[in-house]
């Protein structure tokens, strides 16, 4: 027996010492592959650091796989944000995980009263990120947060069958007039603009420079693999007199493609394929690298942008916020614009990479799949590549004696002070070839008994009062400049209620009001009335049109799924 004693304490002490001799081993780690679909070889970043005043360097290309600590996550790494933090987290992801995907919080637009505020004033906005990421949610099981619906971004997604431009303008206005859906004693105004649509092949030469996040975050399925596989979609399109460079982040930047010609795409694809993730994410050196490069290599009669993409985590810089935004600035004003594509789920940086192509004048999308790729790069490269008029501003006058309450539906972050119309150093959106871009007003005519509250002042004693007797209901203002021009031109339409009923409206209104009010149920907003997601199924079949890439069809299928996780 007491043999069998010590043997059992033997045992223990053995059992004992083998999990101290564990516990103090260095921490395990794993490796990381591509998805099965994208096993392409990896390397490592370069070790060193590439300084944008320095010689360029080629950065070093791939290892076969990328090895991390088990502790490492994005959620870990804190560096300084590039730009403010957001507002909004996403709580979660659909797997309970937490989530680090960051929204700019913006209440909806109130209604104003005529009489206090005549006119509104705010900047374009072409974006569609929006509708591709609340689209990620939805089929993923999940509706979005309110913060991460953006409708007016929602309602640009789509194309409308708004009339080309006449002559030399660089768009068409069209406004329309009937009933608000979820609001009958409520009028809806649409305002819509047409840019030129130019084909791929009259488009002028593109210098592109394509600054690549292959940082560690970038390792999943739908970030780096997805990011090739649109690049790849992309490079089949460009033409000989194209260039394309490729610049890389993730601790150190550098240069994996010097400046090619469109000639040379086996070249291209190449260096697309060597592509991997790993490391921390020097995203300012990045930029900076990116500006060099397309200044080095600029058109002075083409389309010279920067291609940034990236799911935002920018956690490493080398410059404060302060200077890459001024640096964004300054290389915009030189004709140098920035596109950004995010990609990705978790930890999204959605108000990150908003604010960066604004300040670029460029746009922003998002990439959740390579339809959405093709979409963006293929179908509406022109949109996407090439801008038209840029600082395009709208300014609505409104006549109280046909309108006394309004509210802009969307844009919150788009809004100026009316000051700022006629202001040429604004900066506003930009119009790229081929975009439509549309706006709704919801009115209330002088005269109705709304349940919405309006604003209101005491009387004015020094201020005569001179209400128009004109059947126009409001007046709508447009500034632009040119590409090259620092001088605004101005466009001015009048808008006339001619009483048309919603049954009898056109297709592009019933649609546009269907994503509005689609919208306006997901952020659950004040202002939505009576509105549900079987009215917008209802509407939204009615004006489904002949739809021949299936986007409204799609748009169909997302409210059934919505209305379903409700």
């Amino acid at each position: 027996m007491n043999h069998l004693h010590r043997a059992l304490a033997l045992f223990g002490i053995a059992v004992l010492m083998g999990n101290l001799v564990a516990c103090s081993q260095p921490e395990t780690t794993t490796s990381t592959t591509l998805a099965p679909a994208e096993n392409q070889s990896v390397k490592a970043p370069a070790p060193h650091q590439q300084s944008p005043t320095q010689p360029l360097q080629h950065a070093a290309l791939p290892k076969l796989s990328v090895s991390r600590p088990l502790a490492e996550s994005p959620v870990a790494n804190t560096g300084t944000p590039l730009l403010s933090q957001p507002s909004s987290i996403q709580p979660s992801d659909r797997d309970g995980s937490l989530s680090r995907e960051g929204y700019k919080h913006n209440e909806d637009n109130q209604f104003q009263s005529v009489t206090v505020n005549p006119l509104s004033t705010f900047s374009i906005d072409v974006d569609a990120a929006s509708y591709s990421n609340i689209r990620r949610f939805i089929n993923q099981g999940q509706l979005p947060s309110a913060d991460a619906v953006r409708v007016e971004e929602m309602i640009n997604y789509f194309s409308y069958d708004y009339s080309q431009p006449d002559g030399n303008k660089p768009f068409s206005v069209t406004t329309e007039v009937s009933d608000a859906p979820w609001n009958p004693k409520h009028k809806l105004v649409q305002i819509g603009l047409q840019s030129k649509r130019i084909s791929t092949e009259n488009l002028p030469p593109n210098n592109l420079v394509f600054l690549l996040d292959v940082s560690g975050s970038m390792e999943d399925y739908n970030k780096l693999p997805l990011l090739k596989s649109a690049l790849r979609l992309l490079v089949k399109e460009l033409r000989d007199s194209d260039k394309v460079s490729i610049v890389v982040y993730a601790g150190n930047a550098g240069l994996v493609l010097p400046p090619t010609p469109g000639s040379q795409k086996d070249k291209i694809f190449d260096a697309i394929e060597q592509l991997a993730a790993g490391g921390s994410t020097a995203g300012g050196e990045g930029i900076q690298l990116a500006y060099r490069i397309a200044k080095e290599n600029f058109l002075s009669s083409g389309n010279n942008r920067v291609i940034l993409a990236t799911d935002g985590d920018f956690n490493v810089g080398v410059s404060s916020d302060e200077e890459l935004v001024r640096l964004i600035e300054k290389e915009r004003e030189q004709g140098i614009f920035l596109t950004v594509l995010g990609f990705g789920t978790g930890n999204l940086q959605d108000a990150k990479m908003e604010q960066l192509a604004d300040k670029g004048n460029g746009n922003y999308a998002y990439i959740d799949n390579l339809l959405e790729a093709k979409k963006v790069l293929v179908k509406e490269m022109g949109a996407t590549l090439l801008t038209i008029a840029k600082d395009v501003k709208i300014q609505v006058e409104f006549n109280p004696a046909k309108v006394q309450g309004y509210r802009l539906i969307g844009y919150e972050n788009r809004l100026l002070a009316d000051r700022d119309f006629n202001d040429d150093g604004k900066d506003a959106g930009e119009l790229g070839a081929g975009h439509s871009v549309t706006a709704l007003y919801e009115i209330i005519a002088t005269g109705v008994k709304s349940d919405v509250p309006l604003p209101k002042v005491d009387s004015l004693k020094y201020q005569q009062k001179s209400l128009s007797s004109h059947d126009e209901i409001m007046q709508v203002k447009l500034r632009y400049k040119e590409p090259q021009e620092s001088t605004s031109q101005l466009l001015t339409y009048p808008v006339v209620d001619r009483g048309v009923k919603l049954s009898e409206a056109t297709t592009n209104f019933k649609f546009a009001t269907a994503v509005a009010e689609f919208g306006m149920v997901l952020r659950n907003s004040p202002y939505k009335g009576t509105a549900t997601f079987d009215s917008v199924l209802q509407r939204a079949r009615q004006s489904q049109g002949s739809d021949l890439d299936g986007y409204r069809a799609e748009f169909i299928r997302l409210v059934e799924k919505s209305k379903a996780l409700k």
